[in-house]
Formats: C-alpha cells, sequence, structure tokens
C-alpha cells in the first residue's frame, strides 16, 4: 500500500511539474525577470515549475508539509535543490523520506516565517526557523546558511521567498 501511495504521489507531482513548466521558465536563468510571473504561484508550485527540485517536492508530499506551504504564509524557504539532495546517500536518504517525524523536522528546519529578502539575511546572524531551532547566518565568503551556500536569492512568490542552496540542513538533533 505504501508503494502505491508514492507512486500516486510522484504521479501527482509530475502532473503538477509539467504543467507549471507549460506556463512558466525555468527559475535557473539568474536574470530576476521571473519575479513578476512566480508571485503569481505559491512556493511549493514555484518550486515544481523550476524543475530542479523533486526531491524537495517529494518530501514535502512524505511529510505532509504541501497544503502548508501553499498557504497564506508569509514563509521563507531555503530550498535544496535535486543536487543538494543527491549529496545524501541513497539508503540515508531513503531512510529519511520513511521517517515521516524525522523529515518533518528536517523540512521545517528550512522554513523561517516571514518573507525575508536576500538584503535582510546578509544583516543577521541566524534565524529561528519554523522547527524551532536556529540556523546559523554568515556572510564570509558568500552567504552561508549553517554550511549551506546560498547559491540563488529572492524568488518571489505569493506567499514568501525562496532562497535556493546547495546542501540539505540538518538540525543538530537529528
Amino acid at each position: 500500500m505504501l508503494k502505491f501511495s508514492y507512486v500516486k504521489s510522484f504521479a501527482s507531482t509530475l502532473i503538477i511539474v509539467a504543467a507549471a513548466l507549460f506556463s512558466l521558465n525555468s527559475l535557473a536563468d539568474g536574470h530576476g525577470d521571473h519575479k513578476k510571473k512566480d508571485a503569481k504561484m505559491n512556493i511549493v508550485d514555484t518550486a515544481v515549475a523550476a524543475g530542479s527540485f523533486n526531491t524537495l517536492a517529494t518530501a514535502l508530499t512524505e511529510a505532509g508539509l504541501i497544503d502548508t506551504l501553499k498557504g497564506d504564509g508569509p514563509f521563507t524557504v531555503f530550498a535544496p535543490s535535486d543536487d543538494a539532495f543527491a549529496k545524501i546517500p541513497a539508503d540515508q536518504l531513503k531512510g529519511i523520506l520513511a521517517d515521516k517525524e524525522m523529515l518533518t523536522s528536517i523540512l521545517t528546519y528550512h522554513v523561517v516565517a516571514g518573507q525575508v529578502m536576500a538584503a535582510d539575511v546578509v544583516k543577521l546572524n541566524s534565524a529561528t526557523t519554523v522547527q524551532g531551532s536556529d540556523v546559523a547566518i554568515s556572510t564570509n565568503d558568500g552567504v552561508k546558511v549553517n554550511d549551506a551556500n546560498v547559491v540563488k536569492t529572492d524568488i518571489v512568490t505569493s506567499n514568501g521567498v525562496i532562497h535556493v542552496i546547495d546542501t540539505v540542513l540538518i538540525p543538530a538533533a537529528q
């Protein structure tokens, strides 16, 4: 039954990806032209439309957080790309995805309440996440959240902002 549920979730995610890609250019262009278009879509739909957050979308589905991040917000999400998730060994990632409590803790550790733009992030030393723990913010040698590099900033959505990171953040308790 779990496999059917996963396949159904994955199929739903693929449908969303296809629909979103049809209506939106990739966010990876780096030109900043995407802000007006994306502001009409929420955080989840914007991330899925980018095409480089498939593992994040799957994880959000498994944790039951899709509706939350489609909600009013505003939220700031430090979103790990598929490449960031690929740094986690496959068997370890499979274990995380299977443990809803751990997965929820990890995913909510990537979310800060409110809309924190890049200009604000660089003024901070830390931020409290929805999970309850703080993430460290450093501007030495680029912007870092804990050990993750922020590789793209200020992807504005209808309910917040996304900053792309290159490493999955793991709370200390994990």
